[in-house]
């Protein structure tokens, strides 16, 4: 089936069913950012695919609704779909169910998959819909009209080396337990993969460009109760899991597990992660608290052992993106290099370094207006092709074994204009005023936002993404709970603590132009302390020059200007041991010049 055709039978499914409105998220059972193909509803039925965005069908209606990031994309993607684009206006939020209140009838009935939805959400769209709507949660209408619905992934999953995590799967679970016990509980639904792929010091392929294996977890005081597929657990990775005190049970079991549970289980669950379905799966007598999943925030403190890791995979990366570079500022005067064709490049300069798994998310590589885009992925049908002039955006990174890397660069391809060099200055400015910035202790991400944008605003200039994420170790590159947002989403409020590692991304975007955008990884460490309180401040990690030709040096003040001289000097002598040729190390001390 095409999209419409599609369309129209989830319309005769819902006809059927005497329901008004369906919302398809972009979620899976885990509420994870990238799902695996079986639950990749909303981009079945609508053809976009980008990384976040909800679907609204009604009889007569069909909308999308996501943010400035993907707004040119899904324009593109959604054309002869039937589906119209519907620009969020905060990122993040469910404008959606305010549309649904707003256009439907009273009385009429919304469903969802209450799988795909967190507890937390569906109060929310109960909240919204009031005695208004009436909200159906048990209604997955793909299903059947998905003839050909991929099944859950059956690759195997494997142990992260301690040499790596720097903490053992028991000593986890301890610091699991012991916040359990803080909150009065002694059984724990894990239901967010990374978590439980940290807390079991395990790894997997199932969902792209994230190392998870996808299953649930149960934590109890003495026992800990894996819901996987067994094929998926090879023996000898089994057998050291039931050493620390791990079973375990099919995938599917998860819900007749929870609904056992008597009231001698003192339940912790996770609204904001946990879905509805399960929720409604507990049994009259089982006792539960709402509370956060421990290792969410124990995970988001990176251990010493992983902070050494991470310095050593940043050069390396550095070393890769080094030749990836060369080769294309090599090839560029004798042919033009598709987008697709140097993203491949960049995977391929990665795959050869040590310890390399994959990529930690699809390159984002936009020459000129594609550039634009904030999330543009470029696809070999319809990328544009580099020419050996004009600006261009590579935002890519990589997954090793003994960390997860990201980051973005602009470059000039030829002499760059006025205003490219105003723009890019002026993000760089919000780069550096963040990444130098010491601040105390319990200051939160939407107060550090704004020291990225303050260059920007004062030319009435502004970009509509976060600043900054959190990342993880070997794991999901984008990583709750911390960041750097402009709203009091959950990374606007979360407090910055030591050994927290986070992007530091600012951006401007000139639709039809040029897209720029400078990022780097940082890590969260401790600056003096005074009378005033304990001080914080970042060090940056990321390796690799930043441009020079695109800067206008008159608009940079003395700090900012050491700032970005002592990160060159970093940068070299991070990046040049690694480097085989006297050529790349000739490269790469030109472009770590001073400014």
């Amino acid at each position: 089936m095409n999209i419409p055709q599609r369309i129209a039978a989830l319309r005769a499914s819902m006809k059927q069913r005497g329901i008004d409105a369906y919302i398809i998220p972009s979620s899976d059972p885990h509420q994870s950012e990238y799902v695996a193909d079986r639950w990749k509803g909303r981009e079945w039925v609508s053809g976009f695919d980008g990384s976040a965005g909800t679907v609204v069908i009604t009889a007569d209606f069909g909308g999308l609704w996501t943010d400035a990031r993907y707004f040119l994309e899904a324009e593109t993607l959604l054309k002869g779909s039937g589906i119209l684009l519907q620009k969020l206006t905060v990122q993040g939020m469910p404008e959606e169910n305010n549309w649904l209140v707003a256009n439907l009838s009273a009385g009429s009935t919304v469903a969802i998959d209450g799988q795909n939805f967190s507890i937390t959400q569906v109060e929310g769209i109960k909240k919204t819909f009031g005695e208004r709507l009436h909200l159906v949660t048990d209604a997955d209408l793909l299903d059947p009209i998905w003839a050909e619905r991929p099944a859950l992934p059956t690759t195997s999953v494997f142990e992260h080396d301690v040499k790596y995590t720097g903490r053992t799967r028991a000593e986890k679970l301890a610091d699991v337990r012991a916040k359990m016990t803080e909150v009065g509980c002694n059984t724990h639904l894990v239901s967010s993969c990374d978590d439980i792929a940290w807390m079991l010091n395990m790894r997997g392929s199932d969902v792209e460009s994230n190392p998870l294996g996808i299953a649930y977890a149960v934590v109890k005081t003495d026992a800990v109760v894996l819901f996987i597929n067994k094929d998926k657990v090879p023996d000898a990775f089994r057998k050291r899991l039931a050493a620390d005190g791990v079973s375990l049970a099919p995938y599917d079991a998860i819900a007749d597990y929870l609904g056992a549970l008597g009231a001698d289980d003192k339940l912790l669950i996770d609204k904001d992660i946990a879905n509805q379905y399960l929720f409604g799966r507990l049994s009259e007598t089982a006792e539960y608290k709402f509370g956060s999943t421990p290792a969410r925030h124990l995970k988001a403190i990176k251990n010493a052992t992983e902070l050494g890791h991470i310095r050593r995979s940043m050069s390396k990366d550095g070393a890769a993106l080094v030749r990836a570079m060369m080769w294309l500022e090599a090839t560029l005067p004798t042919r033009t290099v598709s987008e697709v064709e140097l993203a491949a490049k960049i995977a391929e300069c990665r795959a050869a370094m040590p310890l390399y798994f994959c990529e930690s998310f699809n390159a984002i590589i936009g020459y000129q207006s594609n550039g634009a885009s904030m999330h543009y992925h470029p696809k070999a049908a319809t990328c544009a092709d580099i020419k050996n002039e004009g600006i261009l955006l590579m935002d890519s990174g990589g997954q090793y074994l003994d960390g997860t890397t990201d980051i973005t660069r602009t470059v000039a391809l030829s002499t760059p204009t006025a205003q490219q060099k105003l723009h890019y200055t002026l993000v760089l400015k919000g780069h550096i005023a963040l990444a130098m910035q010491r601040f105390p202790a319990g200051t939160r991400g939407v107060q550090l936002d704004t020291l990225a944008r303050m260059a920007l605003w004062q030319h009435g200039l502004n970009y509509g993404h976060g600043t900054g994420h959190g990342v993880g170790f070997f794991l999901n590159v984008h990583e709750p709970p911390q960041g750097f947002q402009p709203a009091l989403g959950e990374r606007g409020k979360a407090v910055q603590e030591v050994g927290m590692f986070s992007s530091n991304e600012p951006g401007f975007y000139l639709n039809g132009e040029y897209g720029i955008r400078i990022e780097n990884l940082v890590v969260c460490t401790l600056d003096e302390k005074t009378d005033f309180g304990q001080f914080l401040r970042f060090e940056t990690v990321t390796l690799f020059p930043i441009d020079t030709t695109l800067i206008d040096r008159s608009l940079l003040g003395r700090a900012e200007r050491k700032w970005f001289n002592d990160y060159h000097r970093q940068t070299y002598r991070g990046i040049a041991p690694l480097l085989k040729t006297p050529e790349e190390k000739a490269w790469l001390k030109a472009k770590c010049s001073s400014i």
